[in-house]
């Protein structure tokens, strides 16, 4: 059993000793193929690296061709933006400018029409219009600008038309001479003419129709012949407060109410002022003569003031001093309601006077400003309405408040001193009774 297990194993042994030189064959053989295969796989993707190399190479100089022909575009692009928006600005400016030439032709059309020059426009050449415009303006300007001599009729100052020979100067001056007057003449309206007042203006009149020259010529200068230009006047006090409206009206009678305050204030202070000397030296005089009796007997024959506080304190001699001071102030504080009569009324106009004008300014100033919003400023003559309202209300009120002002202060200060005469008068009256007794 032994030999026949030995034998096994050496026959196993001698088959796998062969069979492992058959795999290593079989594997040296494969191990061939795969370099074979590997080797073949190298060149041919060297091969491939190559040739994708080449593309890639081909293909980057065809990018960098294609790129230097984008920036071209690009560049010929913005080229043509710039050369676009250039275009359209040219436009734009042709435009404005033909329609600047438009207002230009109109504009010189209907300002030369007046003067009988007809201009033709040709659309297609506004080029030969502008030509004959101003060709034919300067010839108008030269004409304009000379002295003329034609025979006319114009207006004298109480209507009647005369007949003679009109000289103008340029478009801006006219004067009228005919056979008894003369003298610079003013647009009447619808092209007439009238008269001018300045009596100088007669011999540069004449001076002109005969081509003399002069050192000086009275001239009246006016802008359009078609407006009338009305002759000036003076105006009254009362056109002056007209033109300040209502407001104008109010602050004059409260000036008026304030100078007839100031009036019958200044009349009682004087009464007042010339009785507290006399009457209080003659109070004395009977004091001292026929008692307290016979000065109080005086005293209710007079009036005043400086009766009444004369009155209360020699009525009140017989008491204590302190207590007759007390009394004679009084007397003189009951007083001063009289003396003040109508002082606080006159200060109040005062003060109220320059504030009514201001109301005139700011109602003035938004009348103008609401012509100015329906009409324009095209026309001054609108505006005059609302702005002498706003200068003349303010004007009145200072003139009105200024010197009322001054008067109801002096007045107040002359009442003041009046109050310290009576009071100083009853002092001495109680210090001469006191040395008697």
């Amino acid at each position: 059993m032994k030999k026949i297990l030995s034998l096994f194993i050496a026959l196993s042994i001698v088959l796998f000793a062969a069979s492992e030189t058959e795999l290593e064959r079989a594997y040296a053989k494969e191990f061939a193929y795969l370099k074979a295969q590997k080797n073949m796989l190298e060149k041919r993707l060297d091969e491939v690296k190559k040739t994708q190399e080449k593309k890639l190479y081909s293909l980057n100089a065809e990018l960098s061709l294609l790129q230097n022909v984008v920036l071209k575009k690009n560049a010929q692009s913005e080229k043509l933006e710039d050369t676009l928006f250039r275009t359209q600005q040219n436009v734009q400016s042709i435009s404005d400018d033909t329609s600047l030439i438009e207002n230009v032709m109109m504009q010189s059309t209907s300002s030369l029409k007046p003067y009988g020059i007809e201009v033709a426009i040709d659309a297609n050449n506004y080029q030969a219009s502008l030509k004959e415009v101003f060709s034919r303006t300067q010839k108008l300007i030269s004409t304009l600008g000379s002295v003329q001599s034609s025979a006319g009729k114009f207006y004298v100052e109480d209507g009647s038309e005369k007949e003679g020979m009109l000289v103008r100067v340029g478009n801006v001056a006219t004067y009228g001479v005919s056979t008894d007057v003369a003298g610079a003449l003013v647009p009447a309206g619808d092209g007439k003419l009238k008269l001018w007042k300045a009596a100088e203006s007669a011999e540069s009149a004449k001076a002109l129709l005969e081509g003399k020259k002069t050192e000086e010529i009275a001239v009246f200068l006016y802008e359009n012949a078609e407006k009338e230009i009305e002759d000036l006047r003076e105006k009254s006090v009362v056109d002056v407060i007209n033109s300040g409206g209502v407001i104008g009206w109010v602050i004059v009678v409260l000036g008026l109410v304030a100078l007839a305050l100031a009036i019958l204030r200044s009349v009682f202070l004087m009464s007042a002022n010339k009785s507290t000397g006399n009457l209080a030296k003659s109070a004395l005089e009977k004091l001292l003569k026929e008692g307290k009796e016979g000065a109080l007997i005086f005293l209710k024959t007079q009036k005043g003031s400086t009766a009444r506080v004369l009155k209360a304190t020699i009525r009140n001699l017989d008491r204590d001093r302190e207590h007759i001071e007390d009394i004679v102030s009084e007397s003189v504080m009951h007083e001063s309601g009289r003396l003040d009569r109508f002082g606080s009324v006159i200060l109040v106009i005062a003060a109220v006077a320059p504030l009514l004008g201001l109301l005139g300014t700011v109602t003035g100033m938004i009348a103008t400003f609401d012509i100015i919003t329906e009409f324009g400023t095209g026309d001054p003559k609108l505006l005059s309405g609302g702005i002498s309202i706003a200068l003349v209300t303010t004007e009145l009120g200072l003139i009105v408040a200024i010197p009322v002002l001054m008067v109801g202060n002096l007045l107040s200060g002359w009442a003041e001193r009046i109050k310290d005469s009576m009071e100083h008068s009853a002092l001495h009256v109680i210090n001469e009774y006191s040395k008697q007794r």
